[in-house]
């Protein structure tokens, strides 16, 4: 794996140099522009995006409803936690209960975002 990193580090590095080569001697580099076409999204292709993208809707669905049931009683430990004085590890539940709740709503927004791209009705 160490070699792979390193040629493709010295495979980068050549051509920013071959690309700083080009433009010392023919002054602009890119004069001429590439002909390159955007990538097509063909059918066969979109389906088994949308497969994959299914797959992981109902993997988001199952940790929402895992952090769903997670949040009432990691509130109520933060409140218990309060309530007897130990700050410190009140702040590290609250700091956890906000980092799942992130997650969720990063969660929410990707399954927004299949079922826009797929038409899926995978929600949570």
């Amino acid at each position: 794996m160490m070699r792979k990193l390193m040629a493709t580090a010295a495979v980068a590095g050549s051509l920013a140099f071959g690309a700083v080569g080009l433009v010392g001697t023919s002054g602009v580099a890119g004069a001429s522009s590439p002909s390159t076409t955007p990538a097509t999204r063909t059918p066969a292709t979109h389906a088994s995006r949308c497969a994959k993208a299914e797959k992981l809707g109902t993997t988001i669905t199952n940790l929402e409803s895992k952090a769903t049931t997670w949040l009432p009683k990691a509130q109520a430990r933060e409140a218990k936690a309060t309530a007897a004085g130990h700050t410190k590890e009140a702040a590290l539940i609250a700091k956890r209960i906000a980092r799942v709740q992130k997650l969720e709503g990063r969660g929410t927004t990707l399954l927004s975002k299949i079922a826009a791209k797929c038409g899926t009705t995978t929600s949570s």
